[in-house]
């Protein structure tokens, strides 16, 4: 079982730009950049939890009940995966990338080798890299639409309607 991932370094560019956010906006001011950044983080983010998948590269933080748990990671996409684990006498251990690897969605282990024995009770913790290199187009503009949404309508407004945003997003729906 995966316990829910925690971002421990949040993602250094967003997949919408400040300028392509403004010019969807039709802005031409900058009286709201600091308001309209800070929609765009909610946006992806909105839209990451959504789909579950990552649109913006960053570092996330895992921990899981037992080695099973690795054919399928609790994000996606993932490139670049590190494994701790407690031994048997109760050392805090960096599983060796010649154990296993990246396929798919899922860490599977090399030919010849095997998950090691961990200490009863404790957890497996994977830090790993995730999210697209190039946002897919009809992502973006899904983004676009919800800070389209976010700003122009800055209180709470009924949106349980099937929507473009939704149809925007249904290809792009993992399921973990």
């Amino acid at each position: 079982m995966w316990y829910p991932p925690k971002v421990t370094t949040a993602p250094s560019a967003e997949p919408i730009s400040l300028a392509e956010a403004k010019r969807h906006l039709n802005l031409f001011h900058d009286d709201d950049d600091v308001l309209i950044g800070g929609i765009i983080a909610a946006a992806r983010d909105h839209v990451e939890k959504y789909c579950g998948a990552r649109f913006a590269s960053q570092v996330i933080e895992a921990k899981a009940t037992c080695w099973a748990d690795m054919a399928r990671l609790p994000v996606t996409p993932v490139t670049d995966a590190d494994i701790e684990y407690v031994d048997t006498a109760g050392v805090v251990t960096a599983l060796p990338d010649t154990v296993f690897e990246l396929r798919g969605d899922g860490l599977v282990l090399k030919y010849g080798q095997s998950w090691p024995a961990t200490q009863p009770g404790s957890l497996i913790t994977l830090t790993a890299v995730a999210g697209f290199t190039n946002c897919p187009p009809a992502v973006k503009h899904a983004m676009l639409l919800r800070i389209e949404d976010l700003y122009e309508n800055r209180g709470s407004v009924d949106d349980a309607d099937w929507s473009a945003f939704d149809s925007l997003l249904s290809n792009y729906r993992f399921y973990t």
